[in-house]
């Protein structure tokens, strides 16, 4: 029998939290993680298992035979000139017949870290899903995801955000205006997604059916949310009490406003809880729940 492995303390994750989301020095980061090592679990260990493993969280290949992936780039006039992303389908979608079979896409947007191999990841469920998914990167006009997540997160402090936001917006009107593409378009984002999913919402009004943020910033000024047409699915954990604590007041602007919306708050859930390639934050019960329930709302609003 294998030796229990030691459990990373609850502080340690918010530490690293904090720390992804720049609110603390990596210098920092490590000098707070030194307070809880002990003789069973040394800060070095702790430090490793909160760092992103995308291999042990990956659910589809690269490689995988029932989809077709290709990097596309998409030009973005009013943003920082053009965006490029990871674009999935699955298989059965062959454009090269006569008459192929047209899908309902989804815009899927990183964390402040830019397109890592764990956003790729979720990309490719969707098109298991049936599915056109499009994943850009907000970190394109640096050269894109460098390798890292710690890395990423320097080069994405260094992007006009406006003109990141606009990349956004020119992808999500890429995949709406394709051929093979039905029109009707989700999308999904997680922390800093999550936030984006809520501004294509308010910027794309009727254009987009439906979106589903992960722990995501809510639109401000809060003026905006009358703007939004598209059916929204909030996901929050309950232990990420800044973001949970915003979704009363989503809540009843989104009821004032007339439009489609539920969220849900996880118990014992962390900020990143959906993200399996951090097994510290990683949730796999309310993960599994917020992604049947997020596939479903697309199914509603955005396949049918």
């Amino acid at each position: 029998m294998e030796p229990t492995k030691p459990k990373v303390p609850g502080e340690a994750v918010r530490l690293y939290n904090l720390f992804i989301h720049g609110e603390i020095s990596r210098r920092a980061f490590v000098d707070g993680i030194q307070k809880f090592a002990t003789a069973g679990l040394a800060a070095g260990a702790i430090i490793e298992a909160l760092m992103p493993n995308y291999a042990a969280g990956q659910q589809v290949t690269k490689n995988d035979d029932r989809i077709k992936a290709t990097y596309e780039t998409v030009p973005s006039p009013q943003g920082n000139g053009s965006i490029k992303g990871y674009f999935v389908r699955p298989v059965s979608a062959d454009t090269r017949s006569e008459t192929p079979s047209k899908l309902p896409g989804v815009i899927v947007v990183h964390e402040n870290r830019g397109l890592n191999p764990h956003i790729e990841d979720i990309a490719r469920r969707f098109a298991l899903a049936n599915f056109m998914a499009f994943a850009p990167d907000g970190l394109t006009s640096l050269g894109g995801f460098p390798g890292d997540d710690y890395h990423g997160g320097l080069l994405f402090n260094k992007v006009d955000s406006k003109k990141m936001t606009e990349d956004f917006v020119a992808a999500a009107k890429w995949l709406k205006a394709r051929p093979d593409c039905t029109g009707k378009i989700g999308a999904t984002g997680f922390c800093y997604g999550g936030g984006i999913a809520n501004t294509l919402a308010v910027r794309l009004g009727a254009e987009l059916g439906a979106a589903a943020p992960y722990y995501g910033a809510v639109p401000q000024p809060a003026s905006d949310i009358a703007n939004i047409k598209a059916a929204i699915l909030v996901h929050h954990g309950a232990l990420d009490t800044r973001l949970a604590g915003t979704w009363p007041a989503y809540d009843a602007a989104l009821k004032a406003a007339g439009v489609p919306h539920e969220g849900y708050i996880y118990p014992d859930c962390v900020h990143g809880f959906n993200c399996d390639a951090t097994p510290e934050r990683y949730n796999k019960a309310a993960s599994d729940l917020a992604w049947q329930r997020t596939i479903a709302w697309f199914n509603k609003y955005v396949a049918a």
